[in-house]
């Protein structure tokens, strides 16, 4: 039972960050900023949890997750709320630093959670079922964000993305009711986080989980931009976000299927290269439909790395450290996510929006090969 209000959880907790990516994005073009800008104020996103996740998941791993749980779905229904009282660009730089602490709280603390409550062999059910839910709201999100905009305004949708964090957040003030007595307590084992970086299965999930997730970053924070360019409406932009989480739904679906014919590292190694070809074919497109299909694809590719990366770190890290171990997952997925909107801004802004897409394929193939190659050694 538990397991089932986790995946209810994260689907009340993502829908409106994963709203907010969209919203935020179109607010900042509506307001004149250039893709730099924009690129600056997604970033905050992820600047400050660079720092706190990997001491937050240590300190879920020491007190638990109810209390986290609730500051991240208070602290994200909270800064969704702030361009509704306070609508001004400025307001986006603390809107998307809240933001992004909160929901890397929410995030370590239900994945560990869903790891804690699973024998081993249903560990990559439990991650895949939690990823479906962050999916589904992947999809829901984007879809009515860009419906609300272009019906009512910017000021209304952020109101609107913060309503569903009312019951999430219901739901863990009353988590004493289902959150098992899991977490570790004082006596766990303790070591750095180096010593953890040293485990060569953990370290190479670690790398192909960043590398997603900075492809997966620069996508929802530069296709509303590519979009806007292209004389897309902000329901149309929706439409296309939501084909990738479609397809993430999807390949998350039938994940179980394919990992009884491919080992994880294998598979983050395929979706890698699967992601790359997305990216070199998006300079090519303009129509709504035709880059709603492109971007279909590369959630073929970004959907199978959350599930798979999350199982691997888990598996490998030692016991009473899975919370740490998630913590550095997140480190390291959020200095992607902060370097990649700045970096591949800057490129935007200087040589158009061809430019980004095709050098962030260029990582995309680089990260593949090296996984392909430490896949081989092992």
């Amino acid at each position: 039972m538990a397991l089932y209000i986790v995946v209810l959880l994260t689907f009340l907790g993502h829908i409106g960050f994963a709203g907010s990516r969209l919203a935020v994005s179109l607010y900042a073009v509506d307001q004149g900023a250039t893709p730099f800008v924009v690129g600056t104020v997604v970033s905050l996103y992820s600047m400050v949890p660079i720092a706190l996740a990997l001491p937050a998941g240590r300190l879920i791993d020491r007190l638990g997750y109810k209390i986290p749980l609730i500051f991240g779905t208070g602290g994200i229904g909270i800064a969704l709320l702030l361009p509704w009282l306070w609508p001004s660009l400025t307001t986006l730089y603390f809107t998307s630093t809240l933001l992004g602490i909160a929901f890397m709280v929410f995030q370590i603390a239900t994945q560990t959670l869903g790891g804690a409550i699973a024998e081993p062999a249903e560990r990559a059910r439990n991650f895949n079922l939690i990823s479906l839910g962050f999916a589904a709201a992947n999809f829901t999100g984007p879809l009515f964000a860009g419906f609300m905009i272009d019906e009512t305004g910017y000021g209304k949708t952020f109101l609107a993305l913060s309503l569903p964090l009312l019951p999430a957040t219901a739901i863990c003030l009353m988590g004493a009711r289902w959150i098992p007595d899991v977490h570790v307590k004082s006596g766990a084992a303790a070591g750095s986080a180096i010593d953890l970086v040293r485990i060569a299965p953990l370290r190479n999930a670690l790398v192909a989980s960043a590398i997603i997730s900075g492809a997966w970053n620069l996508y929802q924070s530069f296709m509303p931009i590519y979009g806007t360019q292209q004389g897309l409406s902000a329901t149309a932009i929706g439409l296309v976000l939501s084909a990738f989480a479609v397809s993430i739904i999807l390949v998350r679906a039938v994940l179980p299927v394919a990992l009884r014919r491919a080992s994880a590292p294998q598979l983050l190694t395929y979706a890698m290269f699967v992601a790359c070809a997305a990216f070199c074919l998006f300079p090519l497109l303009h129509g709504a439909w035709t880059l709603a299909i492109v971007s279909f694809i590369l959630g073929i590719g970004c959907g199978c790395g959350q599930p798979l990366s999350l199982t691997l770190v888990y598996d490998a890290s030692p016991p009473g450290r899975a919370g740490e171990a998630a913590g550095i997952r997140i480190t390291a997925n959020q200095i992607m996510q902060f370097a990649v909107p700045l970096v591949f801004g800057a490129l935007g802004s200087a040589a158009g929006m061809a430019a980004v897409f095709l050098a962030n394929a260029g990582c995309l193939a680089i990260g593949g090969a090296i996984s392909r190659r430490n896949h081989a050694r092992n």
